[in-house]
């Protein structure tokens, strides 16, 4: 009991295990991981954002038996010159993103370096599964090595083979300054987070360590028997973002604005380099920590959901600075207003000041929601705003589709009358919807524009309160058909094992059920064309329900087909 008291992340007690990947196999789990296939510019950042020169390559991944500790199989990483494209470096990443998340506990990383010289940028990091962008969904760097020698400089300019450092990147308002628009927040700025062995770290294994719990952070390194803090002190969990899960990222960078290697010629590190990981590991830390797998996104119950309200009766609801934020878009035109609430203590409110700019904003969630289960409702908000200002009111699903409804001026729409006071607009969600946004995955809850074709010519106040999509059904928590779009099926290897199949050509999730249990989500393997997922554990007479959610390569949209039902044979 006493030592459960003292307890703390400079005092902790480890607990069981939780979750591993030994990384001893003959390939790569993917169960567990995604191999990264790209330079960034798939998801329009190229160098993902960090001006990196490398093309990440699944060909770059192997496990193998490591050549300097006899014994070991390890994920080997390869950076190599090799041009693909207009890049002339290839190397490896891979992350648990909707396959393994992890809150709290004390995470482990077996791995060795390379000789990284200049140019090569070795890391085992964390991102937050919300898909808020960054920094606000949250960035843990257990570890990281290759930093230019301006930032080794303080620890007395140690040779990159010599530094490891680790971090903690959070959006923060008081980091928000000119030329640092995304309010990226660093605990490593102007602070010691590094540990700087007496021997190179080149070709030989430590283990880094995270512990974490709800009020604090600690790094360190084991190093021969000796486990060394980075940071002198606990870092303060001092956002809501690292109270939440997060997945797990290992890769090899090659250049980039973190190193001093800004293009190929700068770098000096001797290629192929290789980064081995022994294993990855998460414990108990002091009773807490949890690990899930899987999609974890679960469909919201049928009935009331809040978006924002406050004495509204709903099944569930989120609470702004908690669960989601406000954000007000167009600060040049408009700021906080002065309109009473509707409902409540609270409202959103803002005053309009800039004739002839545009203006928006809108409530964002902090993870994904599923609100599949309100397709055939309404979305119901009150608002008060003159009557000559039409605007728009729309949503967006983390895939970035949005849809947008208008509301024009001096016109009733949706059962909005337009008088100046507060009134209240329904609007079915099939039309919120539209074609393209998926009800599963929704992260823009509720958005209010000015109309592009119609900007106000005059200043004015206007608020938006009490905020629900009511599903209409009555508790029911069956989706509703619908007309699947492209080309699904599902096949019976064994009398215990269902395999789920898309050959759509891009990314594909599979929901489904066994016997009216749990919902599993789970992001499919993508080989060529084909997506596949086999759900084992299986018996002959269970009912599975199951639909997909794919990218229509087309159109250039996310599809939901229709739910069906199979029974094993």
């Amino acid at each position: 009991m006493s030592t459960q008291a003292a307890a703390s992340v400079t005092n902790p007690v480890i607990g069981q295990l939780l979750w591993s990947e030994e990384f001893n196999g003959t390939s790569l789990n993917t169960g567990a991981w995604t191999a990264t296939d790209g330079n960034g510019c798939q998801i329009n950042l190229c160098g993902y954002g960090n001006a990196e020169l490398q093309y990440y390559s699944p060909n770059n991944l192997s496990i193998v038996n490591v050549p300097f500790e006899s014994g070991t199989r390890a994920l080997a990483i390869q950076a190599r010159s090799q041009t693909v494209g207009s890049n002339v470096f290839t190397s490896g990443k891979i992350d648990t993103k909707g396959k393994v998340q992890v809150q709290y506990g004390m995470i482990e990383v077996r791995m060795a370096t390379p000789n990284i010289a200049t140019g090569l940028w070795p890391a085992a990091w964390m991102l937050g599964v919300s898909p808020q962008t960054w920094p606000r969904n949250g960035e843990i760097d257990i570890m990281e090595m290759g930093h230019k020698a301006s930032s080794r400089a303080a620890a007395g300019n140690p040779s990159a083979n010599n530094f490891v450092g680790s971090n903690v990147i959070t959006w923060q308002q008081a980091a928000c300054v000119p030329g640092n628009e995304s309010c990226a927040a660093s605990t490593a700025w102007q602070t010691k987070n590094w540990y700087v062995p007496s021997t190179s770290l080149a070709n030989r294994f430590v283990t880094y360590r995270l512990y974490w719990d709800e009020s604090q952070m600690r790094f360190t390194v084991v190093d021969n028997g000796v486990e060394r803090n980075m940071y002198d002190a606990p870092l303060p969990v001092n956002s809501t973002a690292l109270q939440a899960p997060f997945y797990l990222l290992l890769n090899l960078a090659v250049g980039g604005n973190f190193t001093d290697a800004a293009n190929p010629s700068q770098v000096t590190a001797p290629l192929p380099g290789t980064m081995y990981v022994d294993y990855v590991r998460v414990y108990q830390l002091d009773g807490k920590g949890q690990v899930k797998l899987g999609n974890q996104t679960v469909p919201e119950v049928a009935g009331k959901f809040g978006v924002f309200t406050d004495t509204t009766a709903v099944n569930n609801k989120l609470v702004a600075g908690t669960s989601s934020d406000i954000f007000l878009w167009n600060g040049a035109s408009s700021g906080a207003g002065n309109t009473a609430p509707y409902e409540g203590s609270n409202v959103i409110a803002w005053a309009y000041t800039a004739p002839g700019q545009w203006f928006g904003g809108g409530v964002q969630a902090r993870q994904a929601r599923d609100l599949s289960n309100y397709r055939n409702g309404t979305m119901r908000f009150r608002i008060k705003i003159p009557a000559n200002v039409s605007f728009n009111i729309g949503v967006g699903d983390t895939y970035t589709n949005q849809n947008w409804v208008n509301f024009p001026a001096n016109t009733t729409t949706y059962g909005l009358v337009r008088n100046g006071e507060w009134a209240q607009g329904s609007i079915p969600v099939s039309t919120l919807l539209g074609t393209k946004v998926a009800a599963q995955s929704l992260l823009d809850v509720f958005m209010i524009s000015s109309d592009a074709n119609r900007l106000p010519t005059s200043t004015f106040q206007f608020a938006i309160d009490d905020i629900v999509w009511d599903s209409g059904s009555g508790g029911t928590t069956t989706p509703p058909p619908t007309t699947p779009t492209g080309p699904t099926w599902i096949s019976q290897p064994t009398t215990t094992t269902l395999q789920f199949n898309t050959n759509t050509g891009s990314w594909a999730d599979v929901h489904y059920t066994v016997n009216n249990g749990a919902q599993q989500n789970i992001r499919m393997r993508l080989d060529g064309t084909t997506n596949t997922y086999v759900a084992g554990g299986l018996k002959i007479g269970d009912v599975v329900r199951y639909s997909f959610t794919y990218w229509d390569t087309v159109r250039n949209f996310a599809v939901d087909t229709a739910w069906q039902s199979y029974t094993m044979k």
